[in-house]
């Protein structure tokens, strides 16, 4: 990713761990998605998840509010029994906790990395929630993985990004419009060389016609075509279609007629008033009978 790009997931994270959880219940649920208070002050962690972790760790162990505690002192977070907005306070401590997400490329990738076992398992509760993702193994770890922009962009709005992400929506939409003007402008350049190339191939084909006189046999149309072509030769079919009154498959006849005879110089077809005989080498005559 670009240092922008960086710095605009670092903002996205930020401003999700800034989040304080109206609910005590959502305050338990995001503790459990974040994972041990005690690794909250690791290096890795960056400030304000550490300060997040540390917030929520008040949370804990407070009267009916409370939730259980697993072996390993982590608040255990029962999602089948769950409220929707404890199962997005869930997903959003763990994002932050074992969620990364790129933008590398102009591609958004989102993926969470957990125990092989809870792989699976977060898979299916992601799609309970009409987010469905793909998931592997990877060295040994689960990776739940989305790839799509929209379904990023849906995840991180449902677990309270903001500003942030209507930033990188914005870039998106930039990245997107770009592209599209970029195939447009492609599209338009290689119509232009073509016509070009085209229009080329046939004023010299008319000017080789004209010389050799084949040019003033062909059908009224075809001269009438051709000259125009000769005098405008930057106009398109249609261009001249609408010039000339003529349809613009006619016009399009007419200069192919033009290019084939430039290419087959001993072709008679298409000369007026010049008949061949069936094998096109002149009319038959009998030969001469033998002297008694």
């Amino acid at each position: 990713m670009t240092r922008s790009e960086r710095d605009l997931v670092t903002a996205l994270r930020a401003e999700l761990a800034a989040i304080d959880p109206s609910r005590a219940c959502d305050r338990l649920a995001e503790a459990a998605g974040l994972g041990a208070v005690a690794q909250a002050s690791s290096p890795s962690r960056e400030g304000p998840v550490a300060r997040l972790a540390i917030r929520l760790g008040r949370a804990r162990g407070r009267g009916r509010d409370a939730a259980p505690d697993d072996a390993d002192g982590d608040t255990v977070f029962v999602w089948a029994s769950a409220a929707e907005h404890c199962r997005l306070a869930f997903l959003r401590g763990l994002f932050l906790a074992r969620g990364s997400l790129s933008l590398a490329s102009g591609r958004t990738h989102l993926e969470f990395v957990v125990a092989p076992d809870e792989a699976p398992v977060l898979a299916e509760a992601l799609s309970d929630l009409g987010l469905p993702a793909a998931w592997r193994l990877r060295r040994g770890r689960g990776v739940v993985t989305w790839k799509s922009g929209d379904t990023v962009g849906l995840f991180l709005r449902r677990i309270g990004a903001g500003g942030a992400l209507l930033e990188l929506e914005a870039r998106q939409v930039s990245r997107a419009l770009r592209g599209d003007l970029n195939r447009v402008i492609n599209a338009e350049s290689a119509n232009l060389q073509r016509a070009v190339g085209a229009a080329g191939r046939q004023i010299a084909a008319i000017g080789e016609l004209d010389g050799d006189g084949r040019l003033a046999e062909q059908p009224y149309v075809v001269r009438l075509v051709a000259e125009a072509r000769r005098d405008t030769p930057e106009a398109t079919l249609a261009e001249l279609a609408e010039r000339l009154g003529l349809h613009r498959s006619a016009v399009q006849r007419a200069l192919e007629r033009v290019e084939r005879l430039a290419l087959h110089a001993d072709e008679g077809a298409g000369r007026r008033g010049r008949a061949t005989g069936r094998s096109g080498r002149g009319p038959r005559t009998r030969p001469p009978r033998a002297l008694a």
